[in-house]
């Protein structure tokens, strides 16, 4: 029975039970943690597509042969969508 208790508790089943109770808590608390994963995957694609195109920028200054100047279209459209869309 005490080994029942204690798995019971490290499965906070308690906690479990009471937001089933309360609706509302359970649906602020999705609420809140949507919000905080959807600013997270922004956040973290704009460090990714900042570093891409750095690299890319800096891959293009290298000058090589087939792939610099594939790298460098990429670079002037990206610029110049920042020029035409300034946020």
């Amino acid at each position: 029975m005490e080994r029942l208790s204690i798995d019971m508790e490290k499965a906070q089943l308690k906690e479990y039970v009471n937001l089933m109770h309360r609706p509302w808590q359970l649906i602020w608390k999705n609420l809140i943690s949507g919000l905080a994963r959807g600013v997270g995957i922004a956040i973290g694609f704009t460090f990714f597509a900042a570093t891409i195109v750095y690299l890319l920028k800096f891959l293009g200054a290298l000058n090589l042969p087939i792939v610099g100047d594939y790298i460098a279209d990429i670079v002037r459209i990206v610029q110049r969508q920042l020029e035409i869309n300034p946020y």
